[in-house]
This record gives C-alpha cells, sequence and structure tokens, in this order.
C-alpha cells in the first residue's frame, strides 16, 4: 500500500508539473526565484518545488484604444485626440521583467508623444498630416518599448475633435469652397457654351457665304453662257441676213430685171404704203409717170 500511494503522489506531481504550450503563448520559467528559461511551444516539465511559472505571455497582436487625450496645437488650438496601437510581443523576458504595468506605460508613453508632435504642429496642418503623425508616433514608441521587448506595429488617431466653434468655422469655410467650385463649374459651363454657340455661329456664316458665293459664280457663268449664246445666235442671225441678201442680189442679177419692172414693184410698195394712216405722201417721179401711164392705158382700153 505504501508503495501504491508513493506511486500515486509522483503521477499526481508529474501531472500537475507537465504543460503543453500552445503556438500563441510562452511561459517564462523561474528556478528558485531567478530567471531560468522560455518555454515554446511543446511539452514542458517542472521541476516540482523548483520551478515555477512566473509569466504567461500572448505572443498574438494586441490592441490598446486610448481614451481621447487633450492636445494644444501650435496655433493654441485645444483638440481631443484618441489614439490605437498595435503592438506585439517579441520577447518574452524582456516583457516580464522589464516594466511592472506596460499597459499603462504605452498609454501614458502615447499621450506624451502625441502632445510633443501635435504641438509642433498648427491646426491645418494636423488635420491634414495622420500619416506624418502615426509614422513619427510609431518611431519613437518603437523605439522607447524596445527594452519592455514590445515591438509597435502600427499607430492610428482615431478621431481629432477640434473644438465646436471651430468645427462651425469649417463647414462654414467648406460650404463656401464648395459654392465657389460649384459658381466655377457654371461658369465654365456657360463660357463653354458661348464658345460653341459663336463656333456654331461661325461656321454657318462660313457656310452660308459660300454658299452664296458658290451662287454668285454660277449665275455668272449662266449669264455669261446666255450671252454667248446670244451673240452667238445674232451672230449667225446675221450671216443668215446677209447670205439672204447676197442670194436676192443675185437672184436679181441672174433675172436680168428691167428698169419697167422694178418700177412696177415700187408702184405695188407704194399702194402698201397708201393703204395706211399717212396723211402726206411722196411720189417718185418715176412712180407718178408710171401712174400717168397706167390710166392712158385705162382710157384707151
Amino acid at each position: 500500500m505504501l508503495i501504491f500511494g508513493l506511486l500515486l503522489i509522483i503521477i499526481v506531481l508529474i501531472c500537475l508539473n507537465v504543460r503543453i504550450v500552445s503556438q500563441s503563448q510562452a511561459y517564462v520559467i523561474e528556478r528558485l526565484g531567478a530567471f531560468k528559461a522560455t518555454w515554446g511551444v511543446g511539452i514542458n516539465v517542472l521541476i516540482p518545488f523548483v520551478d515555477r511559472i512566473a509569466k504567461k505571455v500572448s505572443l498574438k497582436e494586441q490592441i490598446f484604444d486610448f481614451p481621447p487625450q487633450p492636445v494644444i496645437t501650435k496655433d493654441n488650438v485645444t483638440m481631443q485626440i484618441d489614439t490605437v496601437v498595435y503592438f506585439q510581443i517579441v520577447d518574452p523576458k524582456l516583457y516580464a521583467y522589464g516594466i511592472e504595468y506596460p499597459t499603462s506605460a504605452i498609454e501614458n508613453l502615447t499621450a506624451t508623444t502625441l502632445r510633443n508632435i501635435i504641438g509642433e504642429m498648427e491646426l491645418d496642418a494636423t488635420l491634414t498630416s495622420r500619416d506624418v503623425i502615426n509614422t513619427k508616433m510609431r518611431a519613437v514608441l518603437d523605439e522607447a518599448t524596445d527594452p519592455w521587448g514590445i515591438k509597435i506595429n502600427r499607430v492610428e488617431l482615431k478621431n481629432i475633435l477640434p473644438p465646436k466653434e471651430i468645427q462651425i468655422a469649417m463647414e462654414r469655410q467648406m460650404k463656401a469652397e464648395r459654392e465657389r467650385r460649384e459658381a466655377i463649374l457654371i461658369a465654365e459651363g456657360q463660357k463653354r457654351s458661348a464658345i460653341l454657340v459663336a463656333e456654331g455661329q461661325k461656321e454657318s456664316e462660313i457656310l452660308r457665304a459660300e454658299a452664296e458665293k458658290l451662287a454668285t459664280i454660277l449665275r455668272a457663268d449662266g449669264q455669261k453662257e446666255a450671252t454667248i449664246k446670244g451673240a452667238e445666235a445674232e451672230s449667225e442671225a446675221i450671216v443668215a441676213l446677209q447670205r439672204a441678201k447676197a442670194e436676192g442680189i443675185k437672184a436679181l442679177n441672174e433675172a436680168m430685171i428691167t428698169k419697167e419692172v422694178l418700177t412696177l414693184k415700187g408702184m405695188e410698195t407704194f399702194e402698201k404704203v397708201a393703204d395706211g394712216q399717212s396723211t402726206k405722201l411722196i411720189i417718185p417721179s418715176e412712180i407718178q409717170n408710171l401712174v400717168n401711164f397706167s390710166s392712158i392705158f385705162k382710157e384707151t382700153k
């Protein structure tokens, strides 16, 4: 029974002093009050009454969301800024023995660093330089937390809250800026519209002028052709008339017309003229003789 009891006690002690360390943790081990080792992932055994687990450390990335801190800018504007710090424990031994309250230390260090950085910047620069502030804070905090076994991965400004009156002034300024941009856009649109209308009118006038020019040229060409054709027709008529006269003269010459025949033809013409409205006639002497001869010829008949 005694041996069984001793074996039972040994088994219980072994079970109580065997530790399985997970992937995301590390154990800081002390032996007789002094640092002995850092246990990583796997099975580890404590020596009863000699070794003890001084601290269990999480190796995961952790987040601290600190409450808003009052800070004063270079142009004496008090703002409320709250920050978020992402950090990770990279050395469990330094984390266990480096500082007593690491979370409180990081919070206070973040607040003082933020005040120092914002104190060198004016309000407008503070509102538009978040990336610059984040980078500066991360560099300062990472360097300060190295002796504690902590690595600062990221620092983000969560909110920047200026005073209420400044917020109202900024909203008015933004509204005025939007109205100014709207007015500029409207003016540019009207300008563009006027330019397009003017260009359209210009092109229309050019097309109208070209059409009138073409019509004038066509009319001039038509008049020129008509004049040429009229002149050609008149020339042909004159030529035909002269040709007819020449042919008539030639025919008369060939017919050997006597003076008496010509006188008779003149008498016929005189009769046609006498049928008109003239009240006074001049009769050539040849026709008078011919008339007398005609009257004598009638009497003898």
